[in-house]
């Protein structure tokens, strides 16, 4: 008897009822079970961008050095030279918190595997990680398994981890965030699309066996938790990096022969993604024959060979007589392969299984012509109470020695070594910047060049005030790059939200959008690639909105790379841009006073683009030694980093800071944006400042690196408090240790 297609079995699947009447509508008959799988996968937010695709069409995707924007497997950008950058992030979310080191493992797998069916080298990796507080046993857990599963994979596929980011908040708690980034080098006449070419074209399966692990994943991703989530284990995929790289290996070794018409990775919603999406792009269709393909267990239907999401398998259109030499290739590097199928001309995937056709659909339809929502958007209730924020009832700081402990201690801002530490950040030799400065730099070999790259965003601003939040991380990202010596010449988004059928989450959205398209056109950043994760809740609570910048600059000449920390005793320590009264969702507010309100720093784009101007002809006339932005904690905090994260020995300073009629907190601690720590040698000082003040850049020297403390100084000429007094030792201790010690207690 042919299956009954029930509401409830609509709904399992993700889909209401008007989804599914258009289903109907476009097979002109009720689809079987293989069917309705296959456009539920399709149609999941996670593959359609059915609620973001209208708000994305926003953003600015083109400029002199796009070569691919967004729309395929990762953009790409020209370097020079002959070569380019290939980079994408990605989010693995749900699937870490229901199996933390599975679900980090497979989401590096995922991005590198996007890298390389691009025709691109991976050279590194970046992740950006949001947990709960560390007080739970639960989210400690997660943290640690999160980290292994990260540093697993990357480690195995000898990709260096040169950076990325931590930040914790009990919002996180239920809902962590694995965003991962990857890059890789290509030349810019070696670039591989995913598309289906050519009627009569082979189409060759290659890679891993298919297993049932991960079955619906691309729904799950799709989805708000509750109570039962981890009873989702079995939709969590399992990664195997030593046939990665493998997979990778024969990719390059395809890729550089005369031998393919296009190629992509089976990431979510697997096979069915990768056939529709590859027949769609070229306007065909495609028959794929299930019998040959390569599988892990006896009795696997049609349904659970085109929705498994098992790792580590591709599929390419190989020009049509290569295949023996295709299958050659990947037979010499261990890997299952088949030939599964041909390009077709009627646009239709046409799935068959033992002489049976199993589906029959247009390939259009799943992948392009799937639902779009334009759903309604409007500020919370709530939102004008995170805003208002009493600053006459808010005590100033009394003891800044306490303060900047407390502050060094938080996990945010603590040394994430303890991280970094468990991932191999040398493997192949190019990494230049290691991490624990402002951005990673690695060198491009064969060439005179560099390229810098920084994951950022403060979701508490976007909490307060969505709109600029998006325009400050687009700021602070172009400014960790210039603090390297680099040029912004692309980003890479991975926009974490709640759930998108609440006005009040969309309205974050939209917000955010927008100030990441007025930000990006200013400052004449691309966005080639992207991610949208929505349904980040649990039990209705969802995160605060996140949207992940991932962004690429470029050094044209190496030796010129900066660092953060302070390099000579003797050094003038100078202030680019100036201090305003910026305490509102402060990391300082958070720790001393509990609380995540205001609103966020201000932002002139004009400003900071100057300030940025200014720095980078600094560095680049060999000025300064080096180079550091002032984020969470303030100036204070950012002072203590240039003292303590050199790589070899720590230096201390003596600073004087004048706080005018400002609070002394907000002078320490506030977070105004457009500021830069540099140091140089007191030679440099004059030609400093002219510069400075030629373009229009508050500067001042405030102070001289050297000794065995941070000292801090409030006031004027007429009047001088030794506010801050704290040995190097004990600011190594609490921010070199907090955070490892915080992961062992029991």
């Amino acid at each position: 008897m042919p299956l009954v297609i029930t509401k409830e079995l609509i709904a399992q699947h993700n889909l209401t009822d008007d989804e599914f009447k258009k289903i109907v509508e476009i097979l002109g008959r009720e689809p079987n079970l293989t069917e309705l799988g296959m456009f539920s996968v399709m149609w999941s937010e996670h593959c359609s961008y059915k609620s973001s695709r209208v708000h994305l069409k926003k953003l600015p995707t083109t400029g002199p050095r796009v070569i691919q924007g967004p729309g395929e497997n990762a953009g790409v950008v020209d370097i020079g030279d002959g070569l380019c950058v290939v980079f994408k992030m990605e989010s693995h979310n749900h699937p870490s918190f229901i199996e933390p080191y599975q679900g980090a493992a497979t989401g590096v797998g995922g991005i590198l595997r996007d890298v390389f069916t691009m025709g691109a080298r991976p050279i590194a990796l970046l992740d950006s990680l949001r947990f709960g507080g560390l007080d739970t046993a639960k989210n400690r857990h997660i943290v640690k398994g999160v980290v292994a599963g990260i540093a697993g994979y990357g480690n195995c596929m000898g990709v260096p981890t040169v950076g990325g980011e931590v930040v914790f908040n009990d919002i996180y708690s239920l809902n962590p965030l694995v965003n991962a980034f990857c890059l890789g080098v290509a030349r810019k006449d070696k670039i591989f699309l995913g598309t289906a070419a050519g009627v009569g074209n082979p189409v060759i399966y290659f890679g891993s066996k298919t297993g049932r692990d991960g079955i619906h994943g691309a729904t799950m991703a799709s989805d708000s938790f509750d109570d039962q989530s981890e009873k989702k284990r079995p939709t969590v995929q399992v990664g195997d990096p030593f046939q990665e790289k493998l997979l990778l290996e024969a990719c390059l070794e395809l890729m550089a022969g005369d031998l393919l018409v296009g190629i992509q990775d089976m990431g979510a919603a697997g096979l069915t993604s990768s056939s529709c999406e590859m027949a769609s792009r070229a306007g065909n269709g495609m028959d794929l024959d299930l019998t040959h393909v390569p599988r892990r267990e006896p009795g696997m239907t049609p349904y659970e060979l085109m929705l498994s999401e098992s790792q580590e398998r591709m599929l390419m259109v190989a020009k049509a007589g290569k295949e023996e030499e295709c299958i050659r290739i990947c037979q010499k590097w261990d890997l299952d392969v088949a030939v599964v199928g041909k390009v077709t001309g009627d646009g239709i995937l046409r799935v068959l299984d033992q002489g049976k056709v199993g589906a029959e659909i247009p390939a259009k339809s799943l992948a392009d012509d799937g639902p779009r929502y334009e759903r309604p958007f409007s500020p919370p209730g709530y939102q004008d109470m995170l805003t208002n924020l009493n600053y006459d009832a808010l005590p100033d700081v009394k003891d800044a020695n306490a303060a900047l402990l407390a502050l060094l201690e938080s996990p945010t801002i603590a040394s994430k070594r303890w991280v970094y530490e468990q991932y191999d950040h040398m493997v192949r030799t190019n990494t230049m910047v290691r991490p624990g400065s402002d951005a990673a730099v690695v060198r491009i070999k064969g060439t005179n060049k560099a390229v810098a790259m920084t994951v950022d965003c403060n979701s508490r601003y976007c909490l307060l005030n969505p709109y600029e939040g998006a325009r400050l991380a687009v700021a602070e990202a172009a400014r960790n790059l210039a603090c390297s010596g680099a040029e912004p010449i692309g980003l890479t988004d991975c926009l974490n939200f709640g759930n998108p059928e609440r006005p009040d989450i969309m309205w974050q959205f939209v917000m955010a959008i927008e100030g990441m398209k007025d930000a990006c056109e200013h400052f004449k950043i691309p966005i080639v690639s992207g991610n949208v994760s929505f349904y980040n809740e649990t039990n209705g609570l969802s995160i605060y909105p996140t949207p992940m910048l991932g962004m690429v600059g470029l050094i044209e000449s190496a030796d010129q790379a900066m660092t953060q920390w302070f390099r000579e005793d003797g050094d003038d320590i100078i202030l680019l841009g100036a201090t305003r009264e910026d305490l509102g969702g402060s990391e300082y507010l958070k720790v001393q006073h509990s609380r995540e309100q205001g609103s966020p720093p201000y932002l002139n784009l004009e400003t900071e683009q100057a300030v940025q101007s200014c720095l980078l002809q600094l560095i680049r006339a060999g000025r300064i030694q080096s180079a550091h932005d002032c984020s969470d904690g303030g100036v204070a905090v950012a002072l203590a980093e240039c003292c303590l994260s050199g790589p070899n020995r720590t230096r201390g300073a003596v600073v004087r800071l004048t706080p005018g009629r400002q609070r002394n907190d907000s002078v320490l601690f506030g977070e105004s944006q457009s500021r830069i720590i540099v140091s140089a040698k007191p030679a440099q000082r004059q030609a400093i400042l002219e510069l400075a003040q030629q373009m229009g850049v508050p500067a001042g020297v405030i102070g001289a690196v050297g000794g065995a403390s941070l000292v801090i100084y409030l006031g004027d000429d007429r009047s001088t408090t030794k506010t801050v007094d704290l040995s190097i030792a004990t600011l190594a201790d609490r921010w070199g240790c907090s955070l490892e010690r915080k992961l062992n207690q029991e």
